[in-house]
């Protein structure tokens, strides 16, 4: 389970880097079900299409990671970003009848071209039957029903399912579905599919791990994009500013009803080993295994020292809600997409692996 985060997601593929180095290099993954939100759903997919052999989708994966830049995921030079700012100003001036577009800070329609040019979605239904995946997930908030909405693509016994406020939707995944997941409010533009408009997968998510225990999971890697925050609480003697604001929302956005959702799990978990095993499986119920792995190093801090690689224009654009170099705010660290900034995060995520390493050798227990 990969959670979303923007440009934080290429943390997830440090893990996996430490990961696929105790396989074969004709070993398929070592998961066969794959669940991902926003950012994390395009590392999913990306693994998803390599399902067949774990050593090739971890190191091209790693090479996109490596060589991005902020232009191949949203507009961003000074031209792009005055023509969106005036797009939204006249937007404004429009009856909401007469807005055709979606509106959004950012226009990151070079995400589309770049995931069109890298993702072969037939190869998913062709692992899928040839046994190398069960099944990939990708969540999406729905603002139309404000329900959080897992569209699947997975082996025929899986079937759909609904819960409060949640459901899942067997379809044939694209392009527009991890656009789609990948919405960031405000900041990227909303997706229709269909007739309804859907955006980032972890708005409306009330309970993440809620997807792969549908899809059958026993057992549930969950790469965590959550940070520690260097800075204790403190007194504060002006009100936060509006960037400091915006970031906390993010963090909430991303990381909090994660984190709920496996306290509960493990409740859950402490509940089952009381009750007898017959029982267990007459109410179909079943204890969950699970192994987080999340950075040990404040990703926001890290962002800093790589802000003067932003463009210059994103750089104007996020000045004007007082987010520079020295800001407490965490929102560049979710938009710094530059390969000073992946790279260094592809590092950690390598190094936070190889520390729990013998906790992921007795989670997937390693070919020998």
């Amino acid at each position: 389970m990969l959670g979303g985060g923007g440009a934080r997601a290429a943390y997830q593929v440090g893990v996996l880097k430490a990961l696929v180095q105790h396989y074969p290099r004709n070993h398929a993954i070592p998961f066969n079900i794959i669940c991902g939100t926003s950012a994390g759903a395009i590392n999913g997919t990306a693994m998803a299409t390599h399902a067949s052999c774990f050593h090739l989708g971890v190191k091209k994966l790693e090479w996109i990671w490596r060589h991005i830049d902020t232009g191949r995921v949203y507009q961003s030079s000074l031209a792009q970003v005055l023509a969106q700012l005036a797009g939204i100003f006249l937007r404004s001036l429009q009856s909401d009848r007469a807005n055709t577009t979606a509106g959004s800070l950012l226009d990151n329609d070079p995400l589309r071209q770049l995931l069109n040019e890298l993702i072969n979605f037939e190869r998913i239904d062709r692992n899928i039957q040839r046994g190398h995946l069960t099944a990939l997930s990708i969540d999406t908030s729905c603002y139309n029903s404000s329900h959080s909405v897992s569209f699947f693509q997975a082996s025929d016994e899986i079937a759909n399912w609904k819960r409060a406020r949640r459901s899942g939707e067997r379809c044939r995944l694209n392009t527009e579905h991890l656009m789609a997941s990948a919405a960031i409010p405000l900041v990227f533009p909303s997706i229709k599919l269909g007739k309804w408009y859907y955006g980032d997968g972890s708005v409306h998510q009330l309970a993440p791990l809620s997807c792969p225990i549908h899809l059958g999971a026993n057992k549930i890697l969950v790469v965590n994009l959550e940070s520690p925050h260097k800075h204790r609480p403190k007194e504060l003697e002006y009100h936060p500013k509006t960037a400091t604001v915006a970031g906390h929302l993010l963090d909430t956005i991303f990381s909090d009803t994660l984190n709920s959702d496996l306290e509960r799990l493990k409740r859950v978990n402490s509940t089952l080993a009381l009750i007898p095993k017959e029982v267990q499986q007459s109410a179909s119920l079943r204890v969950i295994e699970t192994l987080v792995i999340k950075p040990s190093e404040d990703l926001s801090d890290l962002a800093k020292r790589y802000y003067m690689d932003m463009p210059f224009a994103i750089r104007r654009l996020l000045g004007l809600i007082g987010i520079n170099s020295q800001s407490e705010s965490s929102i560049l660290s979710y938009l710094l997409f530059e390969k000073s900034f992946t790279g260094a995060l592809i590092d950690l995520g390598y190094r936070d692996a190889q520390k729990q390493m013998s906790e992921l050798e007795n989670f997937f227990q390693f070919p020998h």
